[in-house]
């Protein structure tokens, strides 16, 4: 299997984002990394230099919920790249949010923004970074989606959940329209792994891992271009072949 050299990776001022780029660098790879809050990002891109000075770090502001700027943001990264020789590789749409609550309680505004985030702001990136694979004919495009794709859920993941499964489909239906060309479309389902938005949830969830185990799980899968992954494997693979058998009163609890 080839190794993918140059990756861009979105929402990276923190959490998963964050903690792949770190072990990607690791790996002696290129980074382009975008996020809304790029002060965070100038104190990472530190962090990566000192584990590997030998790595290209590009750095871009970018808010995914405006397709435009999705578009401009991807095509200059691709442009970076090129400016020192080399090709975009690999593209982790990894731009997230957790806001909002039970349905009809008041809190529209925050779901709507999770909605638009998560899914809305999925699909700028997949046409962008799709774009520039279809041109180069190579790629891999990886979507971070959630163990909580699989089922309904109730309060504040519901619209969370529902964005999560919707990714998984959007990735899954690229994945078909990409059959037989040189472009892999990969789906990572990730397990309760120490984030800022597990840091706000009031009852830690369970099965948690920190943060630097989980990502350097989700780069070894990532970095196995299969179609889908679930990290870690275990207890994760098992959780998905129950979940379609769990009733709705077994939902409630979770």
């Amino acid at each position: 299997m080839k190794k993918r050299k140059n990756i861009l990776i979105t929402g990276a001022s923190s959490g998963l984002g964050k903690g792949m780029a770190l072990e990607f660098a690791r790996q002696g790879c290129n980074l382009a990394l975008c996020a809304r809050r790029v002060e965070n990002l100038e104190i990472l891109k530190k962090e990566l230099l000192e584990i590997n000075p030998s790595i290209k770090v590009f750095l871009r502001s970018l808010d995914v919920t405006i397709p435009e700027e999705v578009f401009e943001v991807f095509r200059a990264f691709n442009q970076d790249f090129k400016d020192v020789g080399e090709k975009l590789d690999r593209v982790i749409v990894n731009a997230g949010m957790g806001k909002g609550a039970s349905l009809g309680t008041g809190y529209h505004k925050q779901n709507m923004q999770t909605a638009v985030t998560n899914f809305c702001g999925a699909i700028s990136q997949f046409e962008a970074a799709l774009e520039i694979f279809r041109a180069q004919n190579d790629g891999h495009l990886v979507a971070i989606s959630s163990m909580s794709a699989f089922r309904g859920y109730r309060g504040p993941i519901n619209v969370y959940a529902a964005t999560k499964a919707g990714l998984a489909s959007l990735a899954e239906g690229a994945r078909v329209d990409l059959l037989y060309k040189p472009i892999k479309v990969s789906t990572i389902f990730p397990g309760y792994i120490q984030s800022e938005m597990t840091d706000n949830v009031a009852k830690k969830p369970p099965f948690m891992i920190d943060l630097d185990k989980g990502s350097k799980l989700l780069v070894k899968a990532i970095n196995k271009e299969k179609n889908k992954a679930y990290v870690p494997f275990w207890p994760w693979y098992l959780f998905k072949l129950m979940m379609p058998f769990a009733s709705l009163k077994m939902l409630k609890k979770l």
